[in-house]
């Protein structure tokens, strides 16, 4: 459903609110406008993410992509400040199939812009990872400073540790014969 038609029908169910009020039967008119509050909420949070969100909480990401699948147009149907985190949750998935895929999706939502810090963290985590993988250092070590920065709730303390231990391993590993030997 368009972000617009869930706004006409918030604006329509607090109107049969007010109307249901004025004509004394005020049960009704509370039920109304708690439906109506609950399809404003819808505006600002889709359900669709929520349950995704969840979904992947559960470590259950197929039932994640399924729901964030469902979202067709995003740009249409999300607010303007769920596009980053739309693509944040797409990134996760696909981070979990085909982890060099992701990093398209964690540069757009840093792109787009998030509001919470331990996403914004969580994303530069995610591309540190992803720079390891690509064995670019540099990179790597600039994504993890960032991300050090952003996580202001020191959530993700643990994960930055041990990527900047995996960091400092790149450096004694030795390429002999095409095997790496440790």
């Amino acid at each position: 459903m368009s972000n617009i038609v869930r706004l006409i029908v918030a604006c329509v169910f607090f109107g049969a609110a007010v109307a249901l009020c004025a004509f004394s039967f005020w049960g009704w008119g509370i039920l109304v406008l708690l439906f109506g509050g609950i399809i404003l909420l819808s505006f600002f949070f889709n359900e669709n993410m929520i349950i995704s969100q969840y979904f992947l909480r559960k470590e259950n990401s197929a039932k994640a992509e399924a729901w964030l699948l469902k979202i067709t147009d995003y740009e249409k149907q999300l607010h303007k400040n769920q596009h980053g985190y739309y693509n944040l949750l797409i990134g996760l998935i696909e981070s979990r199939k085909a982890p060099m895929k992701s990093e398209k999706y964690f540069k757009k939502s840093l792109q787009l812009g998030m509001k919470m810090s331990h996403n914004i963290a969580l994303a530069k985590l995610s591309l540190a990872g992803i720079s390891m993988a690509k064995r670019n250092k540099r990179e790597a070590q600039m994504y993890l400073s960032e991300a050090s920065k952003d996580d202001k709730n020191k959530l993700l303390t643990d994960q930055i540790k041990m990527m900047k231990g995996q960091l400092a391993q790149m450096d004694k590993q030795v390429v002999r014969g095409g095997y790496r030997q440790f």
